[in-house]
């Protein structure tokens, strides 16, 4: 599976979330201790809010902890709001446009977990895109097709009717063709205005997610504090630091939406489209 980030509210430095904290997003790369593998190398990326409504986008297939390009970006740019992943891959390929996040128009989104068999079910899923938003998909992977199908099921004007529609055509079509093995679904999703986060499983068994609670500041590998805006948000698969007090779990089945510099949560269950 994978790992990633986001973060929302007054303009802060990628490095400060990114590559500096004890247990970064980098750090995960090589070391996740709440995933099925502590090992997430099979490319990253990074997309950032700046004036321009749309997103930023940096995007490469090495592994994150190798690459000083994006060392260098993280310590340049600074955002209200962005997101940044690292992925290790459940069977397509390591390649450029298969890292997340994805993009198109002012979104970005991105995720881990699993379309389980989605070898079988990925010629059914991409005929359900919009025939209008289909030539955009660049790359191969389920967590792409599940962007687009939230696209399709209306993302840009009820995002989180168009997750649960998104996930439960998934599910239809995942129990229609009798496949038992279950979906796993933590994602996250962006106008460059507003985030929502999912944490949801067929088992009841999801993939671990997390935003921020009270905290002012992160533990940096040098021994230092980073102080952080007191409206800051930051959603992660799994936390920054060893204070869990400064970290609360999204609960099983729950949606998580950040707006205006405050974190609520309520219940998610899928949709079936109309």
């Amino acid at each position: 599976m994978c790992r990633w980030l986001a973060y929302t509210g007054s303009p802060l430095q990628l490095s400060v979330l990114l590559t500096r904290p004890n247990h970064s997003l980098i750090d995960q790369s090589r070391h996740a201790t709440q995933n099925v593998e502590a090992l997430n190398g099979d490319g990253f990326g990074v997309g950032w809010y700046g004036d321009d409504p749309t997103p930023g986008l940096y995007r490469d297939t090495h592994p994150a902890w190798n690459d000083a390009n994006f060392r260098h970006l993280a310590d340049h740019i600074r955002s209200r709001l962005f997101m940044a992943h690292v992925r290790a891959s459940t069977g397509t390929a390591v390649q450029n446009t298969n890292s997340h996040p994805f993009s198109f128009d002012n979104w970005l989104f991105q995720h881990n977990g699993s379309i389980p068999a989605f070898r079988s079910l990925k010629r059914q899923l991409l005929f359900d895109v919009d025939p209008e938003l289909f030539p955009f998909i660049e790359g191969s992977t389920d967590s792409e097709t599940l962007f687009f199908l939230a696209l399709t099921f209306g993302l840009k004007d009820d995002p989180p009717a168009a997750l649960a529609r998104a996930i439960g055509h998934v599910e239809q079509v995942r129990k229609a063709a009798g496949i038992e093995v279950p979906l796993f679904v933590s994602a996250c999703a962006t106008n460059g205005e507003q985030l929502w986060a999912i944490r949801y499983s067929s088992n009841h068994q999801s993939r671990t997610l997390y935003h921020s609670s009270h905290l002012h500041a992160l533990h940096e590998i040098d021994g230092t504090y980073a102080p952080l805006p007191d409206d800051a948000t930051i959603v992660v698969s799994e936390p920054l630091d060893e204070l869990t007090s400064h970290w609360e779990e999204v609960p099983e089945s729950a949606l998580l939406t950040v707006s205006g510099g405050s974190a609520t949560v309520s219940s998610f269950s899928p949709m079936l489209p109309d």
